[in-house]
């Protein structure tokens, strides 16, 4: 119980008093749906420019499948507790409307709105919560500026989803969820009309202004330092972008050159966060298949004249998140000296401190975990622990104190962080005070080093007994001549790199990788155990 006692204590510390009562509030405020007529439309007068496309999820008029899970509606029903909630939220959100083809299955998305309307009652049920209800509201507005068939009743009900969410704002949770919110408001005060509308509109900018500034750091990067959240925070900022330039003259166009300017560095971020195959990095939470695919926002971006042109260096270091990417020859190395998020909302965070990922010419060879779930079970934390990356694990106990699906009690906070040339070699290292709780000088220290020709990661630690630096490849890589000390890689090109490893006896165990939700792919991971407080792993090739 003292335990229990002293990790809440860690955990709760760090919370903005707005999201204390800003939970109590939320619990207690049940306000009633505002069924009045909805304010008119706002003729828009500029062009609304083709947004990012997904994968669809609809598969038939009544089927769905997210997160690679498939379901009939006629059978599940709106919410069925059998789902996880997760897949619920899916179902709410209408991402299809804007999906790859959404054309050809216009009929059906105008049949799904009428059935939606009809069987979820104002204030009701998973799909009103503040959201869901706020990409929902988004994406029928999209799809009505895309020339979609919004009917009297669909308009009607997006007045009363907007009227529900001004008065369930997540100020509790801020982060992505607070800023969905606003997006939401701003969308549908400006495709209205009127007094009514402009407090939507006056509301949503207000909360924007300030939490564009808040969550978009200098060097690009959305605050919760999650690349997938950071997808979908660029696709956030490029339909801002979008909006206002449908709507000239109102007062979001006082938005849209900060809107631009932010984009722009994100895009930049998003590319830095990415392996050579175009997708993201597996740091905190992340998975392929929730944001739209890098390319298209690159795309997405261009046609709205925002730029998506990088000039990179070998080294590229985004010190306000903490990320370094070194690049030379055939190897790109993408190492983590971050923090695990903002103090007050870690909830996307994993035990991954120190952490890297690598691809040797466009495909993937160390890769971290994934994320396949969410939730509270052993699974969801077991991906968010540190034995899941490629990090330095000490006396088997994870180096943030991840716990409860989306808590952190103690966190790792970086220190000594070098980036810079080391003769010929690009260098990159640092350390963390993750493991102080178990000894005042149980302090990691990690040293990437890369050459033309070779790759060297070095691993130091006083005062621990036991401590292992763990390397997980991608399903996809073989292991050949394995010993204690050595291995050659081969890559499915046939592509042969040379391991050596300097430490005590090499084991290679069983993993999963988790490249998108609902997925897990078996794959293997090498395990150096530290000798004498020291592991180093030599990755040579031709």
């Amino acid at each position: 119980m003292i335990l229990k006692a002293g990790r809440l204590w860690r955990t709760l510390r760090h919370l903005r008093p707005v999201q204390l009562y800003g939970r109590l509030w939320f619990r207690l405020n049940r306000p009633r749906a505002d069924l009045s007529a909805h304010p008119p439309l706002r003729r828009a007068q500029g062009n609304w420019s083709h947004p990012a496309e997904r994968e669809p999820s609809m598969t038939a008029p009544t089927r769905f499948r997210f997160l690679n899970a498939e379901a009939n509606l006629e059978e599940v029903g709106w919410d069925d507790p059998a789902r996880p909630k997760l897949w619920r939220y899916n179902q709410h959100y209408f991402e299809d409307l804007t999906a790859r083809g959404w054309r050809s299955r216009a009929q059906w998305h105008e049949a799904l709105i009428a059935a939606w309307i009809a069987q979820n009652p104002p204030g009701q049920g998973t799909g009103w919560e503040p959201y869901p209800t706020s990409l929902r509201i988004i994406n029928w507005i999209k799809w009505a500026l895309a020339g979609g068939n919004l009917s009297v009743a669909a308009m009607q009900s997006l007045a009363v989803q907007t009227r529900w969410l001004l008065r369930r704002l997540e100020w509790h949770l801020l982060g992505n969820h607070i800023f969905i919110n606003a997006k939401a408001l701003t969308f549908a005060g400006l495709f209205f009309d009127g007094e009514e509308a402009k407090r939507w509109l006056d509301k949503g900018l207000s909360i924007l202004a300030q939490e564009i500034d808040e969550q978009f750091l200098p060097d690009g990067g959305q605050f919760e330092l999650s690349p997938m959240y950071h997808a979908l925070a660029v696709e956030d900022l490029l339909d801002l972008a979008n909006i206002s330039a449908a709507y000239p003259g109102s007062r979001a166009g006082q938005m849209e050159a900060l809107v631009r300017s932010r984009a722009a560095l994100a895009l930049r971020w998003l590319f830095l966060m990415s392996h050579p195959d175009g997708g993201i990095a597996f740091f905190n939470d992340a998975a392929l298949g929730v944001a739209p695919p890098n390319q298209q926002l690159y795309n997405y971006a261009k046609r709205l004249g925002i730029s998506s042109d990088f000039r990179l260096s070998e080294i590229n270091h985004l010190p306000a998140s903490g990320y370094v990417r070194l690049a030379r020859g055939p190897v790109t190395l993408i190492a983590d000296f971050a923090r695990v998020g903002p103090d007050y909302l870690p909830g996307h965070a994993h035990a991954d401190t120190l952490s890297f990922e690598m691809s040797f010419n466009r495909q993937r060879l160390f890769v971290n975990s994934g994320t396949s779930e969410y939730g509270i079970g052993s699974e969801r934390h077991r991906q968010r622990g540190t034995a899941a990356h490629n990090c330095l694990l000490v006396e088997n106990q994870n180096s943030s104190e991840v716990w409860a699906g989306f808590r952190v009690g103690r966190r790792a906070v970086p220190r000594e962080v070098q980036v810079g040339h080391q003769g010929e070699e690009l260098f990159a290292a640092g350390a963390h005070d993750g493991y102080l709780h178990l000894g005042k000088h149980i302090v990691p220290r990690r040293q990437y080093r890369l050459s033309d020709n070779k790759l060297v990661i070095e691993d130091l630690l006083e005062g621990a007994t036991r401590a292992e630096a763990r390397y997980h490849l991608h399903p996809s890589i073989e292991i050949g001549d394995l010993s204690a000390q050595s291995a050659s890689l081969i890559l499915p090109d046939r592509t042969h790199l040379r391991l050596a490893m300097e430490s005590g006896a090499v084991r290679c165990e069983k993993v999963n990788w988790h490249p998108q939700f609902g997925m897990t792919v078996p794959t293997r991971c090498l395990v150096l155990p530290l000798r004498d407080g020291a592991a180093r792993l030599n990755l040579s090739w031709a």
